[in-house]
């Protein structure tokens, strides 16, 4: 298991360099520029015309782009990580207050997702083709087919127009109010929750019918074992391996994908900074919030295949001793 951790983790080291050449290119040809953005709001630089010149340079916008990326990874590997240049502030630090915040909306999305997704899917598995099963397959497809921001829009004007109640619009962290802070996460959890569960559903769906199949199941039914255990003891275990393959994808896109419900919802997490980073240009905090994000699903990715071994005992058994 050693060396399939340590091939894994190689594995990851040309991934990651892709993928901060990728940023780095791109949210440089985005259209708009960071010194006519400065500018704009410095009315003392527009009296000097040389003034733009001179903060492309301190920026070091003026240079080509390889000597810039190799500047920034020379720095980044240091631990040097930059300056806001809006702000002045290390962008490590800004971003690692806001990340937090990402994370726990992320985790409690996957938990309602989770238990949507695991508990419908079976049901529907276990009643297949039954009323109850075309019910949770259409409410998979309108899951999958409802845009997120849609859904969330509707929501609050539910809640306010029929309900008139809205969520604190303060953000609290759980360990200054607990209630505040559970009454923002639980709506844009639902919301995107709800939406995740639809694919949770269809693949735990899938893999229980395939399981239910084999002859081991049969077995255990011709012994006269309980068909609950046979469910939760044997067919549950050997289909998750699939089903936790789509929940660690999904919890990777929800630690960039949750910007527009942080926007909607007023939460100041990675997601509003990166939001607010793509308008000013800011490339350094834009940067290393991606770099972040990457080297997060990278982790992820990394705990799904240990977790194979854990379900899976080929898996181990293909590794043991190496």
């Amino acid at each position: 298991m050693q060396t399939y951790i340590i091939n894994r983790l190689i594995a990851a080291i040309p991934t990651f360099f892709a993928v901060t050449i990728v940023i780095f290119v791109i949210i440089r040809i985005v259209p708009g520029d960071i010194v006519d953005l400065m500018q704009e709001n410095q009315a003392t630089a527009l009296v000097r015309p040389d003034a733009a010149a001179e903060l492309r340079a301190e920026l070091g916008l003026d240079e080509p782009l390889p000597v810039q990326y190799g500047r920034w990874l020379w720095g980044f590997l240091q631990g040097d990580l930059g300056v806001s240049p809006w702000t002045n502030r290390p962008v490590f630090e800004e971003a690692v207050s806001r990340f937090p915040t990402t994370i726990e909306l992320a985790i409690v999305t996957m938990l309602v997702a989770t238990a949507l997704g695991m508990f419908a899917g079976v049901v529907a598995a276990i009643s297949r083709n039954s009323a109850g099963d075309y019910l949770l397959r259409v409410f998979s497809v309108v899951g999958l087919a409802a845009p997120g921001f849609w859904v969330a829009t509707m929501l609050i004007v539910a809640l306010s127009n029929y309900l008139n109640y809205l969520p604190p619009p303060e953000y609290k962290r759980p360990w200054e109010d607990l209630s505040a802070n559970a009454q923002q996460m639980i709506w844009p959890a639902l919301v995107l929750g709800t939406s995740l569960s639809a694919g949770i559903l269809r693949m735990t769906r899938a893999t229980m019918l395939d399981v239910l199949r084999q002859d081991y199941i049969r077995t255990a039914l011709s012994k006269g074992l309980r068909k609950r255990s046979i469910i939760t003891q044997h067919a549950m275990r050997n289909s998750l391996i699939p089903v936790f393959t789509i929940m660690g994808g999904q919890f990777g896109f929800l630690l960039g994908g949750t910007v527009i419900m942080e926007r909607i919802f007023g939460l100041p997490g990675l997601g509003d900074l990166m939001f607010g980073a793509i308008n000013r240009r800011d490339y350094p905090q834009l940067q290393l919030s991606i770099v972040m994000l990457a080297l997060s699903y990278l982790f992820l990715n990394l705990v799904i295949d240990l977790l194979y071994g854990v379900l899976d005992p080929r898996i181990r058994e293909r590794y043991r001793g190496v």
